[in-house]
């Protein structure tokens, strides 16, 4: 119905039963993103904020991106977006959740890894951030610090939300119930149905 610059509208007709009337529905068709708890050994977490035009606000996030580059491991992209986004790379990557952001709406479906082991990456290979990305500013929140801002409603990114949450959880038990970075993702968009 509408093919956009990042993602298209589509509009699919299906049966929930083979004897029931057909439905109509319109949604985001959707690459799939990555996003990222970054963790260091204070156990704090590390937030950006950015401004996000559809709200009309700057918000607090974490590392995240679209998964818009043709046959790239979730992984690499997940290493990629926290190089371009903190000028940071993990030397220790964790599945800490999957969930979908809107199903009502969107066929997206959000991987959050935790990353620690962290080092800078070297000044002269740096990502050059433009655009919104160019007014990206860093804090440093102790991670429960961190979950006190998400119940009291200061943050609000759906990826930060779940995955301060996550981490917080995953941290109690001392990270030992954490997936592989490389565990199956069947409910990527590209993975569906295979």
């Amino acid at each position: 119905m509408y093919q956009g610059r990042i993602w298209d509208v589509v509009s699919d007709t299906f049966s929930l039963t083979p004897d029931s009337e057909p439905l109509t529905r319109d949604y985001i068709a959707h690459p799939g993103a990555v996003a990222v708890v970054v963790l260091n050994e204070e156990n704090q977490v590390l937030l950006l904020s950015q401004y996000r035009h559809p709200v009309h606000m700057v918000l607090w996030e974490i590392p995240a991106g679209l998964l818009d580059v043709q046959g790239e491991d979730f992984v690499v992209g997940a290493a990629r977006e926290l190089a371009e986004e903190a000028d940071l790379v993990a030397a220790q990557w964790h599945v800490l959740t999957d969930f979908f952001n809107s199903p009502g709406s969107s066929s997206e479906a959000i991987r959050i890894y935790l990353a620690r082991d962290l080092s800078p990456v070297p000044q002269d290979q740096r990502h050059v951030r433009t655009d919104e990305e160019a007014e990206i500013a860093f804090r440093w929140v102790d991670l429960a610090e961190a979950v006190e801002a998400v119940l009291s409603g200061r943050i609000h990114n759906p990826s930060a939300v779940v995955g301060i949450l996550a981490a917080a959880q995953a941290s109690a038990g001392g990270f030992s119930q954490l997936r592989d970075a490389h565990a199956p993702w069947p409910e990527h968009p590209a993975q569906r149905g295979q």
